[in-house]
């Protein structure tokens, strides 16, 4: 009951994220997860809700995609970084794992802090797409974060809301198209973890629900900060348990 609790109350954090800003629950439910049972695991349990939300959130915002090929050339090319990076996932030692997650939240942190003002319209964005969308997939597929690239990358773009959710979503979902056939093919995804990623669909939404409501009552850069703390707490935490796995073995 500790082992599911654990997991209801990661993905129900992720899903007050997602619901608050349309994006970041692996930011809240991969760290939590990773630091109790491993970065294998928290990817593939994480699979199935994110394909379960992006889907509930895509359709919602169906009508706000901006036009042309932008969205999709984004969610193609992190398809492939994901496939490539899912085969990361089972070549690193996991405190090299743990390591790599910590520093994709530092680096989305200082991203968040030092974002720069510029932005730039989609059609002048384009042509960056592809290899934005490859680096950020690699990233999701070998340690389940890649906000530091894709939300950076978007938030940069000229899109309001509502075409941020829309695009964000599509490419969640083009990642997690490639990364659940390719975790069973590898062994990573089990019946037992295939079972609790599917149970973990019904906390997510409901943290979906709680965001939308907290965020229409919450400051957002109050809320922001938060978020923040937290997750500078997890990426700590994740280094400090790495340093003591890593000092075990050397002892």
């Amino acid at each position: 009951m500790e082992y599911i609790f654990l997991i209801a109350l990661a993905f129900m954090l992720g899903g007050i994220l997602k619901g608050a800003i349309g994006a970041g629950a692996p930011l809240a439910a991969v760290p939590l997860l990773s630091l109790i049972y491993g970065v294998s695991f928290a990817v593939a349990v994480f699979v199935v809700p994110n394909l379960v939300s992006n889907a509930v959130q895509g359709w919602q915002f169906r009508a706000n995609q901006p036009k042309g090929p932008f969205a999709w050339i984004f969610a193609v090319a992190g398809g492939v970084g994901a496939l490539v990076g899912t085969f990361f996932l089972i070549a690193i030692p996991q405190e090299g794992l743990k390591l790599g997650v910590a520093g994709v939240i530092f680096l989305y942190l200082i991203f968040r802090v030092l974002r720069p003002q510029v932005r730039l319209e989609v059609s002048q964005a384009l042509w960056l797409t592809p290899f934005t969308g490859v680096i950020a997939g690699i990233l999701q597929g070998a340690s389940g974060v890649s906000a530091p690239v894709s939300v950076t990358f978007l938030s940069l773009v000229r899109l309001s809301r509502e075409e941020f959710i829309a695009c964000i979503s599509l490419f969640f979902l083009g990642l997690g198209v490639v990364q659940l056939p390719a975790l069973i093919a590898l062994g990573i995804m089990d019946l037992r973890t295939g079972l609790l990623s599917c149970l973990a669909v019904i906390p997510l939404l409901v943290g979906m629900r709680v965001g939308e409501v907290i965020i229409g009552h919450l400051d957002r850069r109050w809320f922001d900060r938060c978020v923040m703390g937290v997750l500078a707490i997890m990426a700590v935490l994740l280094l400090i348990n790495a340093g003591m796995s890593l000092q075990a073995q050397a002892l």
